[in-house]
């Protein structure tokens, strides 16, 4: 058989109950969303469910749903990508990764100048597209890099690519992923590739590397891995994961390229898990407030699931989900503390089956464990015979 897991990076459906404790009360990524635009046209989610798990303009709330339909909480302490992406694999960590909202502390950029061999400039929290605009025409001319943080636990390092060679800032990352990972434990190092000649023209590429802190714990994924069961990575899997567990990883550029990677995927790998992110809805509108751009790109995720279908079989059941949400509507630009929606279908999976309102996304991992045979111990409970009409 084979599962296949689609993360709709940032797309949240509500605030959780301790939003409050992380100032986002009132986030709701795609109700907000749908609002904002005038109202979604989203006609294959919608024929999945997606308006049953809460009201969205746009999206019918009184269909049968073709699957399972619901949505998940949040175990885990943090609101990020990391955090959201090790618990829907069965790991929930109860303590959030370390912030730096001041910047750097000075030994931690004492190291790196020292394995740098170069100065640096910013050191502070930032949006990564204002800081390469503030800091880009001296990093250029003085070959210092460009440091910074956000709301997320990230040690981000910009540079354009002509001043410094990618191959030099990949090993740059991998040296600071040597040093954060140990007492500081800092979720990722991320490298931050851009181009252009000037202010006004600068633009990041998609050459951007993720360097993550291993998961904790044993995942669902480690555990399919051992057990020999192919799993896929595509997107920034692979870099959430640390490249372990994954016996395939498959970069990708944007949410379009990485479904057209997963359908190319759907014609090579006969039996296993599939585990796709696409981060565009991330990163380029919801950290950006831009609501139509979102709106836009799920309008393209919907068209685009035409063509998934199309390479199904039998024995294949999908999920649909996200890992955290980044409201686009409101003032915040950083992830919001949110409920996930869980759409699920396939042939054995039965039709408008309503799974409420799961407390963990680890109900996922335990899920995928259980479908294909495994006894996993950890977090998360399965949901499995819930849904299968055979």
């Amino acid at each position: 058989m084979r599962a296949i897991a689609v993360v709709l990076d940032s797309c949240g459906v509500g605030e959780l109950p301790d939003a409050k404790a992380y100032r986002d009360e009132g986030s709701n990524t795609l109700g907000n969303l749908a609002k904002a635009v005038g109202g979604l046209r989203l006609p294959n989610l919608e024929r999945l469910g997606l308006g049953k798990i809460i009201p969205i303009a746009g999206a019918r709330g009184d269909v049968a749903a073709l699957g399972a339909y619901g949505k998940m909480g949040a175990l885990s302490a943090g609101k990020d990508s990391t955090n959201g992406h090790w618990e829907l694999m069965g790991v929930a960590v109860p303590k959030p990764l370390p912030l730096f909202p001041n910047g750097f502390p000075p030994e931690i950029m004492r190291e790196f100048e020292r394995i740098s061999g170069r100065g640096w400039l910013g050191n502070k929290a930032a949006s990564g597209t204002e800081i390469i605009e503030e800091f880009g025409e001296e990093h250029i001319a003085a070959g210092k890099l460009i440091v910074y943080t956000s709301a997320d636990s990230v040690f981000q390092i910009a540079a354009h690519e002509k001043a410094v060679p990618l191959d030099e800032l990949y090993r740059i990352c991998a040296e600071m992923r040597k040093v954060l990972t140990g007492p500081w434990g800092v979720g990722r190092v991320i490298a931050r590739p851009f181009v252009g000649d000037s202010k006004g023209n600068f633009k990041r590429t998609a050459n951007r590397k993720d360097f993550s802190l291993p998961c904790p714990e044993e995942n669902v994924l480690d555990l399919l891995y051992a057990s020999g069961v192919p799993t896929v990575g595509i997107g920034k899997i692979g870099d959430l994961f640390a490249e372990r567990g994954l016996s395939k990883i498959i970069h990708t550029k944007s949410n379009r390229d990485g479904m057209e990677k997963l359908y190319d995927e759907l014609a090579v790998t006969r039996g296993g898990f599939i585990f796709a992110n696409l981060v565009d809805f991330d990163t380029l509108w919801g950290h950006r407030n831009d609501a139509a751009g979102f709106a836009g790109g799920l309008s393209e995720f919907d068209r685009m699931l035409s063509g998934l279908d199309q390479r199904f079989r039998k024995d294949d059941v999908v999920f649909i989900t996200a890992d955290h949400g980044c409201d686009p509507t409101t003032p915040s630009t950083d992830h919001s503390r949110e409920y996930v929606p869980l759409l699920i279908y396939g042939a054995n999976v039965k039709s408008d089956i309503n799974l409420g309102t799961r407390p963990s996304l680890a109900d996922l991992g335990a899920t995928i464990g259980e479908l294909f045979g495994l006894k996993w111990k950890g977090a998360g409970e399965s949901f499995a015979e819930k849904i299968l009409a055979v």
